[in-house]
């Protein structure tokens, strides 16, 4: 009898062993009114343990980040459209006030037109097709795979290929708790290197049918997001060919994780809380002309005097045509510095509206810019123009 109790109790505690293990894992995410009901409606919210008239907490199913990932892609055509928290400890501050770090060194003046003229002329469609069509090529880059380690690593090595004439230029990989790590090229500022800099992208690409993404999916992701990093790698490439020296230090990063709650640009921005950054730009998605206006600054989330003087560049140097737009809450990874504290700008390829209606598939390919690259180009002109307006 005695030993027959003692296997029921053994049985029960290895069946309650074996439920605790299947129950799902939690987390949280920060998402804004627009989509709180949404997710409500489609059930996979558990709760909400925290919310205002503008953002919410809710805690939801971590197996379920990658569906919630695709609804704001399609009912809202956002990419990202939440911030992912790992515990509510690190959720609830995004209800802290910002403190916004004023920098006394930037004036947002233009005045080295004789300089930024020589850059524009040397921006060149080519490379930037060269580099879409590299990144393209992998099956996806999903920040859990083996695809998304090594397309990052091709981004690290391409950038450390490009630097390798100069001393003062590293090139590092941020890890992270995932597979995926960010991307981060650093030129040394040789005057004023506690002033920093950020020309930002992210790396990840992901697709998947309604509601139910695969880490194996094809999302060749040409538009969202290698046509950002191609601009980005252009701006690099700029810099080393004209043996550019910043006075200012310069980070060029490509993040991972940024279609699952912009997971790598909060570690890198969180990590950089402190320090002097005085301006960061996003490129996230360039090359798809679906507006009349060929640039989108968007309004939300981001630093006005820092968008207005983007205006004042466009203008100036870039000849295109240019308008405000919102996006909404953590559409992209400028979120995460502007949530740090930092001015932030996201310059866009059309109205939210009509974006490239082909992300997030295996249809976003170059071919949907007609194979090439020439809206790319104004953001490269408005970056390389950026640039050098800031160090200075």
């Amino acid at each position: 009898m005695f030993f027959h109790l003692k296997g029921m109790i053994l049985i029960l505690f290895f069946m309650a062993g074996n439920a605790f293990a299947s129950m799902p894992k939690k987390v949280f995410i920060s998402v804004d009114a627009d989509t709180l009901s949404i997710l409500k409606k489609k059930k996979f919210i558990s709760y909400v343990p925290k919310t205002n008239s503008k953002i919410s907490v809710v805690e939801v199913n971590k197996e379920d980040i990658e569906k919630i990932s695709e609804v704001m892609h399609n009912e809202f055509r956002r990419c990202g459209g939440f911030m992912f928290h790992e515990n509510y400890s690190d959720a609830k501050k995004v209800f802290d006030p910002v403190s916004k770090k004023v920098s006394l060194f930037v004036d947002y003046a233009i005045n080295r037109e004789s300089v930024v003229a020589n850059y524009l002329d040397q921006v060149d469609e080519k490379k930037i097709i060269e580099v879409i069509e590299k990144l393209s090529s992998f099956p996806n880059r999903h920040y859990q795979n083996t695809n998304g380690v090594t397309s990052q690593l091709w981004i690290k090595s391409n950038w450390a290929r490009l630097a390798s004439v100069r001393s003062d230029i590293s090139v590092s990989e941020f890890k992270h708790r995932w597979k995926q790590s960010s991307i981060i090229l650093t030129i040394k500022g040789s005057k004023r290197s506690d002033e920093i800099i950020v020309f930002g992208g992210h790396g990840d690409s992901i697709a998947g049918s309604r509601y139910g993404r695969r880490a194996g999916n094809k999302a060749p992701g040409a538009d969202d997001n290698a046509s950002g990093i191609a601009v980005i790698t252009e701006l690099i490439r700029l810099v080393v060919d004209n043996n550019y020296v910043p006075q200012r230090t310069l980070k060029f990063i490509s993040y991972a994780a940024e279609e699952v709650g912009l997971r790598g640009s909060r570690e890198v921005a969180n990590s950089l809380k402190g320090q002097n950054v005085i301006g960061v730009i996003q490129f996230d998605m360039t090359n798809y002309k679906g507006s009349n206006n060929d640039i989108t600054l968007v309004s939300d989330y981001t630093s006005s005097e820092q968008n207005a003087f983007l205006a004042k560049l466009i203008d100036r140097y870039v000849g295109a045509t240019w308008s405000y737009g919102k996006c909404g809450y953590a559409c992209s990874d400028h979120a995460s510095w502007n949530s740090a504290g930092f001015a932030a700008s996201f310059p866009f390829e059309a109205h939210i509206r009509n974006a490239n209606p082909h992300i997030h598939s295996s249809r976003d390919t170059i071919d949907k810019s007609d194979y090439g690259a020439k809206h790319a180009v104004k953001f490269a002109k408005l970056g390389i123009s950026y640039l050098i307006e800031m160090d200075q």
